[in-house]
């Protein structure tokens, strides 16, 4: 089964200040996303020439009672996959919970026996919905 790495995502207090930080590492931001609805923004940022090493910056609007703690601060890995159905059976089937299953055909959540949680996302265009993945509800927390 194909996969490919994407990024590791990362929660922010305080964007601008963050930002900074990365910069100083030699990191340049290479995308932004701001969601009005959702009141919040990611901002990717990569080492010059290596867009596919991106470390996302999800900074919350309304701000995030959990941060700075330790436990708050890690977001998720992310991987694209050649088949988000496919993967997520043989995670079943090997006994791995899907805690946000792919319901939309696009993005999945499991979690690593260390509690790391990790995003799975379809290459492409999203699979049409498809059962058992289109009535199953989350399990737990991603």
């Amino acid at each position: 089964m194909k996969i490919t790495y994407l990024h590791t995502m990362v929660r922010v207090l305080d964007l601008e200040k963050s930002k900074a930080f990365y910069e100083l590492l030699g990191l340049v931001e290479t995308r932004r996303v701001d969601n009005d609805k959702g009141r919040f923004s990611l901002v990717f940022m990569s080492p010059p020439g290596q867009e596919n090493a991106a470390v996302e910056m999800t900074y919350n609007w309304d701000g995030d009672d959990g941060l700075p703690s330790d436990g708050r601060h890690f977001g998720h890995l992310a991987y694209r996959v050649a088949n988000i159905y496919d993967l997520c059976q043989h995670l079943m089937d090997n006994g791995v919970t899907i805690n946000r299953p792919p319901r939309d055909g696009n993005m999945a959540f499991v979690r690593s026996p260390d509690n790391v949680s990790v995003e799975l996302l379809q290459e492409g265009d999203p699979l049409p919905p498809a059962e058992p993945w289109a009535s199953m509800e989350n399990t737990g927390h991603w």
